[in-house]
């Protein structure tokens, strides 16, 4: 730990730039997102399965979902902020883990923040495509938007063709599905051997198509991997810029989930909120669980430690201050939502915006959609900047080439890394599907509070000597109620997550195997 501390505070070349309220920002903007405006629907109303059963939702019960994340999360709080103040280094739940638990660990949590911060910004990305669609029909009355399959994944695309397809058993109903779409009827018999031919899955407008790339279908999510280049440019730029962007947008987007809040309050009903847990505690389970992906991103506040002018102080007070901030404003809108509109008539990717359209309130429908914009970009922001700092430190122990952690001489950031994770989070916008990208996320962030919260107790035993600036309090019970909610959290997503999971963990154990092990400098 000493002797990270020492390389932490020479010759890095990060400025050390951010106060309290720069962190309070910077976790409120990676925070409020995606989780309220998208997510917040399956929270409510479940959704379903591959193998078509209910994953239930918590309906207007909702609000004690929230309130139980937020349990879970302000344990797993504590415990970051005291070793963040007492280690206040880049690399988060990483660098924590290296001076706990090994080399070997620190590499495996360091590829689960991969899922948190790369796989969740892909999620993030993607939801931001959907509002943006939304909000270019919404300021044209359907005029403008970006066409279907230039706003969509490579899987999902695949599968609503092969769909289509399937229950186009007629070639010459298939044959004027595809005139009407594309404008030119083809050869009924044709159709028969030709799936590409079938349907335009996608047509939003007369006369577009859906492009295949050989004999696969494409689909490129063109708005997602806009905004995820156009932010990396800025993180390249510099973290002062990039922190003054996401206060601009984390005022604004406070600033209109209050107005929902004030203008939702005059047409609550309340007998919308009955029956309150229409499906028992099983469902605000299940909600919580969904909705943990809304909590996501006080953790980030830590990985910018190195920028921080007084960590010990600051780092604690900008997690739990951003936390605590954010739990207000999800309970609040979660019960407003439910009071407007029916818990089990809720539908769309819009949730806020449809309460909007349900009390006849269209032009704030539209604000709503300018809202999530602003909304997810400040969460992309924020995720990339942490995702580039954990691969500047784990470059820096050996784990990754070193040009990971080359600063560039003019911006002094960490420009190569920032350039590549841009660029891989910008291709697997095209590539996963959203349902796989939130549950990769929420299961690997789960996995990572875990050994947070087990790395106070060892290093309360290891190191008990060392200043702590701030402890953990009703110790070492905290600690350990906050493992065992994040366990729990765990046991109400779905199997399949776990499967994909263990997957990624086996790839990055043969990473290690094959590379760090014989690179990093301790070896």
């Amino acid at each position: 730990m000493d002797a990270a501390l020492r390389e932490s505070g020479h010759g890095t070349g990060l400025k050390k730039t951010l106060g309290a309220f720069d962190l309070t920002m910077l976790g409120v903007g990676a925070i409020i997102g995606a989780g309220l405006f998208s997510s917040i629907k399956e929270m409510i109303t479940g959704r379903t399965l591959g193998d078509g059963s209910l994953f239930v939702g918590a309906g207007p019960a909702v609000s004690l979902s929230f309130a139980l994340t937020a349990v879970a999360c302000g344990f797993a709080a504590l415990c970051y902020a005291e070793i963040a103040a007492m280690f206040p280094v880049a690399g988060s739940a990483y660098s924590y883990s290296y001076v706990a638990f090994g080399e070997l660990i620190a590499w495996i949590i360091g590829w689960d923040l991969l899922v948190e911060y790369a796989i969740g910004n892909v999620y993030v990305a993607q939801a931001w495509a959907d509002y943006f669609n939304a909000l270019l029909r919404g300021l044209s009355d359907g005029a403008w938007h970006v066409p279907d399959w230039l706003c969509t994944n490579f899987q999902t695309a695949t599968a609503r063709v092969a769909e289509a397809t399937s229950t186009l058993a007629d070639p010459a109903a298939a044959a004027d599905l595809v005139a009407k779409a594309t404008g030119a009827r083809p050869d009924p018999a044709a159709l028969a051997t030709s799936a590409r031919q079938v349907l335009d899955a996608f047509a939003a407008a007369p006369r577009v198509t859906l492009p295949f790339f050989g004999a696969a279908v494409l689909g490129v999510n063109l708005p997602a991997m806009a905004i995820t280049l156009l932010l990396t440019v800025l993180l390249v730029r510099g973290i002062r810029e990039s922190a003054r962007m996401n206060t601009a947008m984390v005022v604004l987007k406070v600033l209109l989930v209050g107005v929902f809040i004030a203008l939702g309050f005059g047409h609550v009903d309340p007998k919308n909120w009955q029956p309150f847990m229409p499906n028992g505690f099983t469902g605000v389970w299940h909600g919580a669980a969904l909705g943990f992906f809304a909590y996501i991103g006080f953790d980030a506040v830590s990985t910018s430690a190195e920028e921080c002018r007084n960590p010990q102080k600051d780092l604690p007070r900008g997690m739990i201050w951003s936390l605590v901030l954010c739990t207000v404003l999800y309970i609040a809108a979660a019960l407003v939502l439910t009071g407007i509109v029916p818990w089990d008539k809720l539908e769309g990717n819009d949730p806020l915006a449809m309460a909007f359209e349900h009390i006849g309130m269209t032009g704030a429908s539209t604000a709503m959609a300018f809202g999530a914009v602003v909304a997810m970009a400040a969460v992309l922001l924020v995720f990339q900047l942490g995702q580039t700092r954990i691969f500047y430190v784990m470059a820096r122990d050996g784990l990754l080439p070193k040009k990971f952690a080359s600063v560039h001489p003019r911006f002094q950031t960490p420009a190569f890394n920032t350039w590549v994770t841009g660029i891989v989070v910008a291709l697997s916008c095209s590539l996963l599907t959203p349902d796989q990208a939130i549950g990769l996320t929420n299961i690997g962030t789960l996995f990572a509070f875990v050994l947070v919260s087990i790395g106070v107790i060892v290093l309360r035993q290891r190191d008990p000597d060392r200043p702590r600036p701030f402890r953990v309090p009703g110790y070492p019970f905290t600690p350990i109620i906050s493992a065992l909610a994040c366990i729990g959290l765990i046991f109400g997503l779905e199997s399949s997550n776990w499967l994909r999971f263990v997957i990624w963990l086996a790839i990055g154990v043969f990473v290690y195997l094959i590379y760090g092990i014989r690179k990093s400098r301790l070896a």
